[in-house]
């Protein structure tokens, strides 16, 4: 299990069309992967994430557990910090 978090740094936050490429990501790996702050949700629901209420500056943290799990967190982190492909 590794367990790390996450600022949100993309203008809109985690928006539906964010949410949406997060949950892209998320899906490809096998592992469970959690996010959230005192609730985690699954990182593989867009209802979910979107849900978060995530704005710019949000800090999350992000669990993940699974035999994929260090790609995983690379992926999402990668994401993220990509401001989620997104022009701003």
């Amino acid at each position: 299990m590794i367990t790390s978090t996450i600022t949100i740094c993309n203008k809109a936050g985690l928006h539906a069309r964010a949410a949406s490429r997060m949950v892209s990501v998320t899906s490809t790996f096998r592992s469970a992967i959690k996010v959230g702050q005192d609730k985690l949700v699954d990182g593989k629901s867009i209802l979910a994430l979107m849900m978060l209420a995530a704005a710019k500056g949000t800090v999350l943290n992000i669990i993940i557990d699974g035999d994929d799990e260090q790609a995983a967190l690379e992926a999402v982190t990668a994401l993220v910090n990509n401001r989620f492909d997104e022009s701003e």
